[in-house]
């Protein structure tokens, strides 16, 4: 079983993130330490002279409480962070730092973009340095 799990979450589909939660749990060893990542996504320089002040701040502990609102659903004690980015190297960067044994990632059937370009997930299966698996 795994120590340490990295479960990347797209807040737009919470069902998907309970049940990836759900399987971290289930492939956890005792005192596991879960972490659950979400990547907001850069806003460029232009634009963010556009947005209120404050409003990336506030972006992000929004974020961070659906994150933890997300793990109570379940009850389950676990790491929450929120990093701006793009998603495939935060992941890998996360993933690195924390000495991560085992990221559960999610995916959706490919579309004519993610052949020409690869999907988040087929980024982090072709870079990462531990055991990624994947939720279809």
């Amino acid at each position: 079983m795994y120590k340490s799990i990295l479960v990347p979450i797209d807040l737009a589909h919470r069902d998907i993130g309970q049940a990836m939660i759900r399987r971290a749990v289930a492939l956890s060893d005792d005192n596991a330490k879960i972490t659950l990542l979400h990547v907001i996504g850069d806003i460029p320089a232009y634009a963010q002279s556009y947005l209120p002040e404050g409003q990336l701040q506030e972006n992000l502990e929004e974020t961070q409480e659906s994150l933890k609102e997300l793990s109570e659903t379940i009850d389950v004690e676990a790491d929450v962070v929120v990093r701006y980015g793009s998603p495939s190297p935060v992941i890998l960067d996360e993933a690195d730092e924390r000495d991560i044994d085992l990221i559960i990632i999610a995916s959706h059937h490919p579309g004519i973009k993610d052949y020409l370009m690869g999907s988040t997930a087929s980024r982090v299966v072709r870079h990462a340095d531990c055991s990624v698996l994947i939720n279809r």
